[in-house]
């Protein structure tokens, strides 16, 4: 049996992995996409509730069919790291919940969609004097892969209408772009995005009149520009916000469409059903390791079987127990597993730092010092205030699918409205840290409920109020890269070991992390002090009134702080960078046919949140591989050697 059946094999069907493959498909490569995980959604009520449903994004995390837990160290000093409440100690670690689902990690995110800087693009292009990663090209990409629902497109009557008003508005500015009348947007995506509905607000007129005028004077006071640009309408991927990085208040666009989570997964259905002999979906197939003949990467070896990683929380006992695969490819093997994952399939393939992979047992194909390392996140932290009455938006809510009928508010959702139709966050407020940074550097955003961060058990605790609110405050941009990916055993199933080294423990030595997010406290106690004195806040749960000076916030921020942003562990870096890992073409350095697409692969983490960034490499990536197939032949091998039966089995057939 021939074991070339494919031109690529994706491992990972999250961010990176899932677009690229359904354009690779689209583009006419047979395509085999290997996800670890099933599709629970798919397969009851529960299951698609779990998915479909916006507002329960945070009760996804937690659904065992689906959810990866892995517990992450933030210092390795022990006594630090048990001061956070949200310490297990049981897992000597705090819980970092993944998604090990057909869509991965978008199975179950937030759905905020915002874009990155400007800056962000052009850091890669200077790093690697590869002009193609220049802000103005990754632009396109999100307009491609976009399907705009939250502005009128520029082809219909009305968007040709707005569009030339829009268009004499900026002439009369001055503004070089002024014949661009959708601003970046793009409208035949496979990607819809949505703005939650603010008449939501017409529910408690009282509360969020007061609430908005607190934040505008808060603004006024601390930036000055109370809004994002008024004629883009507070969306900050209007492409004039990107240019211009504003400060001050913005409505958060979401991958929403009429009510329901949209992304990856749906585009890989599609796209399967339109090309079945292009793209195979392989479900509860764990990775094992790359297949190399020499530095040439030719297959993946795998084992068969649901629930055979152990984050997964019904892992099964012997993993080892599961048939052994393997399948090869004519052209490529690419890794989009995830800033977790991908270093640690590198690692268990041979190819990451010698003294690690030898330590156990690993042979070195390539000895890359950099795989796993300058692991990034953001830092988020929680100011949580109960309200003096409940929020009437959220009366008799439950929060929950039907047990047995459904509430009013998720009778709701099932006509695609209301507020389950949302993630919760209507408003956000983006700010500079300090006055000299160059570009914003907090991303605040309010939802009613209490949030402390994740642990086991948080969205029961998150729904359970009526009467409390949280402002999220989200540092971008961090300098710290101190974090680490390393190898726990050789086995594929063991979670590696992942430590972030928070704060004074990583490589942030003047501290400006902390302290810009000791300002994003106090701009959100500034808010609140305005709303306590109006009557409308009783009291501050979080941090809570033993924590007033700055240094007991910087204590409180050190102790509880987390982050949901892996990324940066198999980074892009220049031709004489020792710890860079891939190419500007998303090549695994010292080999050929492997390459690796999702979060792992910036210098630097990207904007405020890291999916749609994940998404316009995905695109790029697409376009990469293509023009390079054009350059390459498929993997040349003997007719006996490519009809030998595989050691483990017969391969899978496309």
């Amino acid at each position: 049996m021939s074991t070339t059946d494919f031109d690529y094999v994706i491992v990972g069907s999250g961010a990176g992995g899932g677009p690229l493959a359904a354009n690779l498909a689209k583009t006419g490569f047979s395509v085999l996409l290997m996800e670890a995980g099933g599709d629970p959604c798919s397969v009851n009520d529960m299951g698609r509730w779990m998915y479909e449903v916006p507002i329960f994004h945070g009760l996804s995390t937690e659904y065992p069919e689906c959810a990866w837990n892995y517990f992450v160290r933030h210092y390795s000093d022990d006594e630090q790291q048990k001061r956070d409440t949200k310490y297990v100690a049981e897992k000597d670690g705090v819980w970092y919940p993944r998604a090990g689902t057909l869509g991965g990690c978008t199975a179950h995110n937030a759905m905020i969609t915002v874009l990155p800087q400007a800056s962000d693009w052009n850091r890669i292009a200077t790093i690697t004097g590869d002009a193609s990663w220049r802000a103005e090209n990754m632009r396109h990409y999100f307009t491609r892969l976009e399907n705009c629902r939250y502005i009128a497109n520029p082809d219909s009557p009305k968007g040709q209408i707005e569009g030339v008003l829009s268009s004499i508005r900026e002439l009369l500015k001055g503004d070089k772009d002024w014949r661009d009348w959708s601003h970046g947007h793009g409208f035949n995506g496979w990607l819809p995005t949505s703005e939650a509905d603010p008449t939501l607000v017409l529910h408690d007129p009282e509360i969020v009149s007061t609430l908005l005028d607190a934040v505008k004077e808060a603004i006024l006071a601390r930036i000055g520009n109370p809004l994002v640009r008024f004629d883009t309408r507070f969306d900050p991927n209007d492409s004039r916000n990107a240019t211009e990085s504003p400060e001050g208040l913005a409505f958060t666009p979401l991958a929403v469409d009429k009510g329901r989570r949209n992304g990856p997964r749906e585009y890989l259905l599609r796209t399967q059903k339109s090309f079945p002999d292009k793209l195979t979906i392989l479900k509860n197939a764990l990775a094992m390791r790359v297949i190399f003949e020499g530095t040439q990467a030719v297959g993946v070896e795998y084992r068969e079987g649901p629930h055979l990683y152990k984050a997964d929380p019904q892992a099964v006992e012997n993993p080892a127990a599961a048939s052994r695969r393997e399948v090869r490819v004519r052209r490529e093997v690419i890794l989009a597993a995830g800033a977790f994952n991908s270093p640690q399939l590198l690692k268990l393939s041979g190819i990451g730092p010698c003294a690690e992979l030898s330590a156990f047992g690993i042979p070195v194909i390539v000895d890359l010092p950099g795989v796993g390392e300058n692991l990034q996140d953001r830092y988020e932290i929680g100011v949580v205030s109960e309200f003096t009455r409940n929020f009437k938006l959220l009366n008799n809510a439950t929060f929950a699918p039907p047990s047995p009928d459904p509430d009013a508010y998720f009778k709701e959702w099932e006509a695609g409205r209301g507020i389950y139709a949302s993630n919760g966050a209507l408003i956000g407020i983006i700010k500079r840290s300090t006055p000299d940074k160059q570009e914003p550097d907090l991303y605040i955003f309010g939802l009613p409920g209490f949030f402390r961060g994740y642990k086991p058990g948080y969205s029961k605790e998150f729904e359970r109020f009526h009467n409390r609110f949280t402002w999220a405050i989200l540092k971008a941009r961090t300098n710290n890269t101190g974090g680490r990916v390393t190898l726990r055993s050789a086995n594929a199933w063991d979670m590696p070991k992942i430590e972030f080294h928070y704060f004074s423990e990583g490589n942030d030595k003047r501290g400006e992390d902390l302290e810009a997010v000791v300002e994003g406290v106090e701009f959100v106690r500034d808010m609140n002090r305005r709303l306590q004195n109006v009557g409308l806040i009783a009291n501050e749960l979080l941090p809570g009134s033993d924590y007033q000076t700055k240094e007991a916030i910087r204590e409180f921020i050190q102790n509880e702080a987390w982050g949901h942003h892996a990324s940066c562990s198999a980074r892009i870096g220049a031709d004489n960078d020792r710890m860079a890992v891939l190419d500007s073409r998303f090549r695994v350095l010292g080999t050929q046919g492997l390459r690796v697409v999702d979060a792992s692969v910036f210098p630097r983490i990207p904007g405020y949140f890291i999916v749609s960034a994940v998404y316009m490499i995905s695109e790029k990536a697409t376009d990469v591989i293509a023009e390079d197939a054009e350059q390459q032949s498929p993997i040349s091998r003997t007719q006996e050697a490519a009809n030998a039966p595989s050691p483990s089995g017969p391969s899978i057939k496309g």
